[in-house]
C-alpha cells in the first residue's frame, strides 16, 4: 500500500493518501488499499477517531484520468465505479468519526472522498468543486448522491452542472466544510478536535454516529439490524441458545 499511510497513535488514526507527484489522484489499485484500510481500521480497537489528509501540496485530485480513460463502457461501470463506491461507502460508514483535513484542492473524485467524512477542515488556499462534466463523464463515486445528502442540491448543481468552484470561505458558508484555518495548521486543528472525544462515550458515539447516517440514508438497513443485533447479544437468551445448541437440545428460553 505504498500510496497510503496510516498511523495510529494514542487513539487517532491518521490516514495519508500518499502520492503527491500526481496531486494523490485515486487509481482503481488505490480504491482497493483504501477497502483493505478501512476494514483494518474498523477492526482497530485502539482507534477511536480518523484523520484523513494527503500528503504534498494536494488533498485528491480526483480519479487518475490514466487509470480509467481506457476502459470499455462496461469495464468502467463494472470496476471503476463499483469498484470505488465500495471503497468510499467502507470510509463513510465506518464507526469511528472521521475528519478530512483539506490540505489543498479537492476536486471531483477528491470531494466525493472528503464527502465521506463526519467533519471537515479546510486550509484557507483550498479550492472544491467537481470537473468531470467538462471530461464528458459524471461524479460517479456518489458525487450526486452522498453529496446531495450532505451539502444539498442547489451546491451540487453548481460544481456538477456548471463547474463552478469554491474557495475555502465560500465552501464554509455553503456547508461544505465546517472549519477555514490557516494553511498549515488543518492536521493540528484536527488532531485538538480529535482530542475532544477522550471525554465522549466511545459507544455512545459508534451509536449516535450509525443513527446519523441512518438519518441520512446512509445504510440505513444495515445500522437497523447491527443496532437490534447488538441489542440482542446483550440478552441471557443468547448464551441459553447456544449452550442448547452445543448440547444438541432444544433451547428453553421460558425457564
Amino acid at each position: 500500500m505504498d500510496h497510503f499511510l496510516l498511523d495510529i497513535q494514542n487513539g487517532i488514526a491518521r490516514l495519508t493518501i500518499n502520492r503527491p507527484d500526481r496531486l494523490n489522484a485515486l487509481t482503481e489499485a488505490m480504491m482497493d488499499d483504501l477497502l483493505a484500510l478501512c476494514r483494518q481500521i474498523e477492526r482497530a480497537e485502539d482507534a477511536h477517531v480518523v484523520i484523513l489528509t494527503g500528503e504534498g501540496r494536494a488533498f485528491c485530485a480526483g480519479g487518475d484520468i490514466d487509470a480509467w480513460a481506457d476502459h470499455t463502457p462496461d469495464g468502467f461501470a463494472r470496476h471503476w465505479l463499483r469498484d470505488g463506491h465500495q471503497a468510499l461507502d467502507a470510509l463513510a460508514r465506518l464507526r469511528q468519526p472521521v475528519i478530512a483535513v483539506l490540505n489543498g484542492h479537492a476536486l471531483g473524485g477528491g470531494l466525493e472522498l472528503a464527502a465521506c467524512a463526519d467533519l471537515r477542515i479546510a486550509e484557507a488556499h483550498i479550492r472544491i468543486g467537481q470537473p468531470e462534466p467538462a471530461l464528458g463523464i459524471i461524479p460517479g463515486w456518489s458525487g450526486t448522491q452522498r453529496t446531495v445528502r450532505r451539502f444539498g442540491a442547489q451546491t451540487v448543481r453548481r460544481m456538477a452542472l456548471f463547474g463552478t468552484q469554491f474557495d475555502a470561505v465560500e465552501a464554509e458558508r455553503l456547508g461544505l466544510v465546517d472549519q477555514v484555518v490557516e494553511q498549515g495548521q488543518g492536521l493540528a486543528a484536527a488532531t485538538e478536535l480529535a482530542e475532544t472525544l477522550r471525554y465522549r462515550g466511545p459507544i455512545a458515539t459508534e451509536l449516535v454516529k450509525m443513527l446519523i447516517n441512518a438519518a441520512e440514508g446512509e445504510e440505513r438497513e444495515r445500522v437497523f439490524e447491527v443496532l437490534a443485533g447488538r441489542a440482542a447479544a446483550m440478552q441471557p437468551e443468547l448464551q441459553t441458545g447456544l449452550a442448547a445448541f452445543k448440547a444438541r437440545k432444544k433451547a428453553d428460553f421460558w425457564k
